[in-house]
């Protein structure tokens, strides 16, 4: 029987494919699941409108984080933090540069912000933003003492 696969099924293939399986397996565990539906010339159609529209929305999140890595190529970002004599007050955290992104215009999640050393000190930091997959903008942050 052809079903198309609704979910990934392990040794029989990826979801959207369509594939050949055994009918008892079909009609008894795959499709009473919503794991799998019969290979009607409307299904193929259905599934194939869904994944061109899941293909077009991929694309589009990946042209605005290369937009977005293009603005924030080598970008500063200022932080002012306190100071008790010579020692900050904590360290500077992604969400601190987050805000300060933020506060520049830029929505960034925290998430995405990676540090690579601990910021207690003033001077100037490289941290990393993944916007998407193989996407990256290498930004500076800037650490003086508030006033």
């Amino acid at each position: 029987m052809k079903v198309i696969l609704l979910t990934d099924v392990q040794g029989h293939g990826k979801r959207g494919e369509v594939v050949n399986i055994n009918d008892g397996y079909a009609k008894n565990f795959l499709i009473p699941k919503k794991m799998a539906a019969e290979a009607t010339k409307s299904m193929l159609n259905e599934i194939e409108q869904k994944l061109a529209k899941e293909q077009r929305i991929l694309r589009e999140e990946r042209q605005a984080a290369e937009s977005l890595a293009k603005e924030l190529k080598g970008i500063v970002v200022t932080i002012n933090a306190k100071f008790g004599g010579e020692k900050m007050y904590g360290s500077v955290t992604t969400q601190d540069v987050a805000d300060a992104l933020k506060g520049m215009g830029y929505e960034v999640d925290k998430k995405k912000i990676v540090i690579k050393e601990s910021i207690k000190s003033v001077g100037v930091y490289d941290a990393e933003i993944k916007l998407y997959r193989e996407i990256n903008a290498k930004i500076k942050i800037k650490i003086e003492r508030a006033e």
